[in-house]
């Protein structure tokens, strides 16, 4: 490659628990890319695990709200001014706006990593001072990036639709790896991710007191009390276990010797809607049969390898509790998700995503490659 091409990727959290930033930022390393993560410290930040590319933590004056945004912003804008580099990688429209606004002033190549629809949001869209702001600067952004990748079909065809832009497609898919599924002796139902509104707890909590085996919620997240909240409303206290956020490392031996894997939400937004959570995968990649919602990306993947049972919204504690309990009961199907899912991660695999990756970064960086739109 000749001379390393020094990319900055930023990010709103603080590094430890992002595993799709894991996966990007190793990728890019190994590809022969100088590499910095950026993202910001909390007052309970535990330090840095160690890994290839080089990471960075910005202080923020606030831990959430509009003062969180506005100072990590400011610290971010002249990190990015100042620091050595060929090209900026926004990740979300929550780090959009210093990283597009560096970009034009030191004319540098940038690119657009949309985890989400952010705009689509319900905290976004249930808001609307917030709303009329980030939809906003949405339009004043993204039509100035050439180079887009996204995490799934359906949010590149909104993309595509709204603005014009093609957006290749990075899925959240987990490392294929050699992996033996072991024997379940500690049965229990897992959920890993944000906890947060929108993500059905209202629904699978209650579900507990008709389940016979303990589900635990490995993350935290703005519905993390109110989860809590409706365990002990429900009774069900000696039946979820809240872990709070959980190492990766960690996490992947709870993945492991998971019976069952939630991946819930409701059709509160878009971003919702469209949505291919990468827990998704990594129950796939660990043989481990799911509850997920009929939503078009889940549904696409169940088509090809029938590897969870699709639960239509708005779900109910008792289509839940019907769905585990089949599960647990039907020994016969949940061997049949169990091998599907095995066999499917042949096909969804971070191997063949970062084939994608890799090239939106080679096409960005080519000798003809024009810097400004």
């Amino acid at each position: 490659m000749g001379k390393k091409r020094h990319i900055v990727l930023s990010v709103t959290n603080d590094l430890n628990y992002d595993q799709r930033m894991r996966r990007i930022c190793t990728s890019l390393y190994i590809a022969g890319y100088d590499v910095t993560l950026v993202g910001f410290k909390r007052k309970n930040s535990k330090p840095l695990e160690e890994h290839p590319y080089k990471q960075v933590r910005l202080p923020i004056a606030a831990e959430k709200g509009k003062l969180l945004y506005g100072s990590y912003w400011l610290m971010l804008f002249f990190y990015l001014l100042f620091k050595r580099l060929d090209a900026i990688c926004a990740i979300d429209l929550d780090t959009i706006m210093p990283a597009y606004l560096v970009s034009v002033l030191r004319n540098k190549r940038r690119v657009y990593d949309a985890h989400e629809l952010f705009t689509e949001l319900k905290e976004v869209i249930t808001k609307p001072t917030e709303s009329k702001i980030w939809n906003w600067i949405e339009r004043k952004t993204l039509p100035r990036f050439r180079y887009n990748y996204t995490v799934g079909e359906y949010c590149a065809k909104y993309f595509k639709e709204k603005y014009g832009k093609d957006y290749k497609v990075v899925r959240n898919a987990t490392v294929l790896k050699p992996f033996t599924i072991p024997e379940k002796k500690n049965k229990y139902i897992l959920y890993q991710g944000w906890v947060n509104e929108g993500r059905c707890f209202e629904e699978l909590i209650p579900a507990m007191r008709m389940v016979d085996m303990p589900l635990i919620i490995c993350g935290e997240g703005n519905f993390y009390e109110q989860a809590k909240e409706l365990a002990i409303e429900h009774g069900v206290t000696d039946k979820v276990t809240f872990k709070g956020f959980v190492p990766p490392d960690e996490l992947k031996k709870y993945t492991e010797e998971a019976y069952i894997g939630i991946t819930l939400f409701h059709a509160v937004s878009k971003s919702n809607e469209y949505s291919l959570a990468n827990r998704c995968f990594d129950y796939m990649h660990h043989g481990v049969p799911q509850l997920a919602m009929n939503f078009p990306e889940y549904r696409a993947i169940n088509n090809k390898f029938e590897v969870a049972v699709l639960l239509d919204d708005p779900t109910t504690p008792n289509a839940i509790a019907d769905a585990l309990n089949k599960l647990i009961t039907d020994e016969c199907f949940y061997n049949t998700l169990q091998q599907n899912s095995m066999k499917a991660r042949e096909l969804y695999n971070w191997q063949h995503e970062e084939e994608t990756l890799l090239k939106v970064y080679e096409d960005m960086f080519a000798p003809k490659t024009a810097i400004k739109e």
